[in-house]
């Protein structure tokens, strides 16, 4: 029996033993997220390294109506023409994705950022077969369509030791780009890369609120209007092709502002580069020829804008109040003034009529950074840089902490000088029938009014409802008898100045 229980317990004990072996022997610790308070709220440390994160953006929801999506007016196209193929409402749904990493290095912080925009669109403007907005060959929302949907790159950059490398505002922008106080992404008057242009940029902080930047900027997407070879013709709303030669040399742009607790003062310049493709093209889309290389083209030129901006914060009307203003001359700059998030517009608006021998009244206006008529078709063969000048600003008033009001507005011209007008109305008239009293004069000036009021009944929860009211004054007079411009006749035009408005809903979840 002794020696029957002594084995049994020896048994007991290396099974027992067994098992201990096989526990482990310290728990591994936990990596908790650590809370990175050096550059702000809402950063934290990457786990194991010593790498600082945010992640940020927004949900939002647009509707408009008389309008595109971002309160863009309708101003030109279908919707200028205010025809049956034309979407009265349009609508979009955009969740804005960002990512921002700052890690402190012994050459001072390097920072990565990211935004990119989730969105679903009204897939186009108009419902008219011919118009580029709905045909998908040329539509940008080639994936706007029931379950669909795209991505759009807004910000990509590095900043590393007062550079920046990549895809941001310009170092000419102002922080308040082209949203003093409003909701559209159509108020013209001055400069707007709000959605990232790629150029490379240093900045020198000089103490006291006082910085320099000055820059690189690609300037194909952003910083060209259209420049008209006039030996192609004028088309019935005064456009013509693009007669733009290829990229050359970026923009030089720069910057002085002055950072107070009572605001903000900044200076603002820019360069960019007008060359021409050549002085033999085709038709109305300045299309090349077998000829075009042998024509020769025009001398490029150099044209530039300044602007001026001013924040004024905390006004005696109320906590929080402030007034945003900026103003802007350019010369062959012309994006720098008609200015949007997008492509700069040009303008053809049709409305009623009091003269009985007429159809309709049409007023336009073309956007351009200059024009030239080559010598063989009459002209003097130099490029005629396009003026252009604006201003733009809002007065943002706070009733109290959940509601809000922004009135603000913009002013925008362009002019042609006299060789340019010569010139441009000699091909615009040409074999057209005109009234006795009709008079060609391509400057045109356009207005913009509009009040945003919001209501933020939670923290980064919002809606607001806008409105806003657009004059074009054009300065054509008379009639004249115009080609067709289907669903529009060939037909007897009377030219009047004209006027829209739109209608802005919207809801944004901030986080």
């Amino acid at each position: 029996m002794k020696n029957h229980i002594l084995c049994s317990m020896a048994g007991l004990l290396a099974v027992s033993g067994a098992q201990a072996a096989d526990l482990p022997v310290k728990a591994r610790a936990i990596q908790y997220v650590r809370i990175c308070s050096a550059y702000g709220a809402g950063f934290w440390y990457v786990p194991g390294t010593d790498t600082c994160i945010k992640l940020s953006g927004y949900l939002r929801v647009d509707a408009d109506y008389n309008a595109g999506v971002f309160d863009n007016p309708y101003w030109n196209d279908d919707g200028g023409q205010h025809n049956r193929y034309v979407n009265e409402i349009s609508a979009r749904s955009r969740l804005d994705f960002a990512v921002d990493t700052r890690t402190a290095t012994e050459y001072g912080v390097v920072r990565t950022f990211a935004q990119a925009d989730f969105q679903f669109t009204t897939l186009a403007s108009s419902q008219n077969p011919n118009s580029t907005s709905t045909n998908l060959g040329n539509n940008e929302q080639l994936l706007d369509t029931a379950g669909g949907g795209y991505v759009a790159v807004a910000n990509v950059f590095i900043q590393f030791a007062g550079f920046i490398f990549g895809k941001s505002e310009s170092a000419y922008a102002t922080p308040w780009q082209g949203f003093p106080g409003n909701n559209t992404s159509y108020l013209l008057g001055g400069h707007d890369t709000a959605n990232g242009v790629n150029n490379i940029q240093y900045t020198a902080d000089f103490g006291n609120g006082v910085s320099g930047s000055i820059g690189l900027d690609e300037g194909f997407v952003f910083n060209r209007t259209a420049l008209y070879n006039l030996s192609t013709g004028l088309k019935a709303d005064g456009t013509s092709g693009d007669a733009y030669g290829g990229r050359v040399g970026p923009d030089m742009v720069g910057r002085i502002r002055v950072d107070q607790t009572w605001g903000i003062f900044q200076l603002s310049a820019a360069a960019h580069q007008v060359n021409g493709s050549y002085n033999t093209l085709a038709g109305s889309a300045a299309a090349p020829t077998s000829a075009s290389e042998l024509s020769g083209h025009p001398e490029s030129k150099w044209g530039g804008s300044v602007m001026a901006g001013l924040n004024i914060k905390n006004i005696p009307t109320g906590a929080g109040d402030d007034i945003k203003v900026d103003a802007t001359w350019a010369k062959g700059d012309t994006k720098n003034v008609i200015s949007t998030t997008s492509k700069s517009p040009s303008f053809a608006m049709f409305g009623g009529t009091s003269n009985p021998a007429a159809y309709q009244s049409i007023g336009f206006g073309a956007t351009t950074d200059g024009v030239w008529l080559p010598a063989a078709n009459g002209g003097d063969g130099r490029i005629h840089l396009t003026e252009a000048f604006g201003m733009r600003g809002a007065f943002n008033h706070n009733w109290d902490p959940y509601w809000s009001t922004s009135i603000f507005g913009s002013y925008s011209a362009l002019r042609y000088d006299a060789a340019a007008k010569a010139s441009y109305c000699s091909v615009y008239t040409g074999t057209r029938a005109v009234s006795a009293d009709y008079s060609c004069n391509p400057d045109f000036n356009v207005s913009q009014l509009g009040v945003i009021t919001r209501w933020t009944p939670v923290t980064n929860l919002t809606f607001s409802v806008e409105t806003m009211w657009i004059h074009l004054d054009q300065n054509f007079t008379g009639t004249a008898m115009l080609d067709a411009s289907a669903p529009k006749p060939s037909a007897t035009y009377q030219f009047r100045d004209q006027n829209t408005f739109t209608l802005n809903i919207r809801a944004q979840r901030n986080f």
